[in-house]
């Protein structure tokens, strides 16, 4: 039997605008883009949004690649080449080709525009969505295409609903009591209210569905009209709002099922270092033991995590932590951290509120805090980060708030 959203997924082209350079997450992407950056001890960010793709049925997509892209593509090839094309499912890595005026992609629309052939040569593709690459979050992807269709909007856009005071930082949507967009103003001193929600205001979340004839003419509309059509968020949302386009804001379900939805742009160390400490709490605002959404990556075929010794002060114990397969916690102290795949603790070592990335080794005696350390770095022994910000600026970047942030492939000396 044929499922209520078959043809909305039949009929959809997913499209992820994976290409962004993270210049603020460095030097976490000083070899990859910001979409590949591991999050969570064994994830990436780019899994989160791909997973809302799997469990919401949706298995045709186009990731748009560009900044340090081999990680990426090694990725996708290694975690997500799950999809039958006899089935007429997908998933395609698509780097930019300079297809129109030899230009790289220039934006997030200019990126859409470049490859509008993977969709507009199609007639059985009716909507395309459009998503970032780089967000934190859980989404049932086909009740947003269900309210587009239903409410025969030309462009819908997703939204989280967020404290008035805080709203300044991002993208607003103004819309009146049917949330039909009027204005699309990008971090505005007052951003507008949400009508009926007094104090509240919609944040763009950089979630688009268009109808396709649509999304694939408007770029020669605006162009004869000598429009930018770089950006979704400053050119083509705009002009379409003010071209009268039926352009409608959809709240933000989170699968979660909480009262206070979820969704981060991992856009700085800060930010990042935060939401990975969520990880760890109690009751996280994110759950990551959802099995009812669950979400996918590449499996390491590593044996269980373990703790071994203890025998006086030589304890390898965890307390609050996330521990990943393969890693061994050997005689040391880990403390309210994230610890990746492969690494290996050694005696009398302490960790605490870090991130500990793939295949490192943590010599004896070491002490880390408030650190986040890439991956195949080798700490020796006796070594200090955290401790002496002063001398951590001098070797490695420490944000404002004291974080140590190592790049990958180090031998620390």
């Amino acid at each position: 039997m044929t499922s209520p959203g078959s043809s909305f997924l039949r009929d959809t082209v997913t499209m992820i605008l994976a290409g962004g350079q993270g210049q603020r997450l460095s030097p976490l992407t000083k070899y990859r883009s910001k979409p590949a950056v591991p999050f969570g001890g064994k994830y990436r960010i780019i899994d989160f949004a791909l997973s809302n793709c799997l469990n919401s049925g949706l298995r045709r997509i186009y990731v748009l690649t560009q900044y340090k892209s081999d990680s990426l593509t090694q990725h996708l090839y290694e975690a997500w080449s799950i999809f039958n094309p006899e089935l007429h499912e997908f998933i395609y890595s698509v780097p930019p080709q300079r297809k129109l005026n030899n230009d790289w992609y220039l934006g997030t629309a200019n990126a859409i525009y470049q490859n509008k052939n993977l969709f507009a040569s199609n007639r059985k593709v009716k909507w395309v969505l459009i998503l970032g690459g780089d967000h934190i979050y859980k989404m049932d992807y086909l009740k947003l295409l269900q309210y587009h269709s239903n409410q025969n909007a030309d462009v819908s856009i997703s939204c989280v609903e967020v404290p008035q005071s805080e709203a300044s930082r991002f993208g607003i949507v103004g819309t009146n009591n049917k949330y039909e967009v009027e204005s699309f103003i990008e971090k505005p001193d007052n951003p507008p209210e949400i009508p009926g929600s007094p104090g509240n205001s919609f944040v763009n979340m950089g979630i688009y569905v268009f109808n396709a004839e649509l999304l694939s003419n408007v770029f020669e509309e605006m162009e004869s009209k000598k429009i930018k059509t770089e950006d979704f968020g400053k050119d083509i949302i705009p002009y379409l709002v003010d071209s009268k386009r039926k352009v409608l804001a959809y709240k933000f379900r989170d699968e979660n099922k909480k009262e206070n939805p979820f969704w981060r742009d991992i856009g700085t160390i800060e930010s990042y270092h935060d939401a990975s400490m969520d990880l760890i709490r109690v009751s996280p605002e994110f759950n990551l033991y959802d099995i009812d959404w669950p979400i996918r990556t590449y499996q390491y075929q590593y044996p269980p995590g373990k703790t071994v010794w203890y025998e006086g002060k030589r304890v390898g114990e965890t307390l609050n932590s996330l521990i990943c397969d393969g890693t061994i916690i050997s005689g040391g102290h880990v403390e309210r951290s994230l610890i990746g795949p492969n690494v290996k603790v050694n005696s009398y070592s302490q960790i605490r509120d870090s991130i500990i990335m793939n295949n490192c080794k943590i010599g004896r005696h070491a002490k880390i805090k408030n650190a986040i350390i890439d991956k195949n770095v080798i700490v020796p022994e006796n070594y200090e980060i955290g401790y002496d910000l002063e001398l951590d600026k001098k070797k490695f970047k420490v944000t404002e708030r004291g974080i140590v942030v190592i790049a990958k492939n180090q031998v620390l000396e």
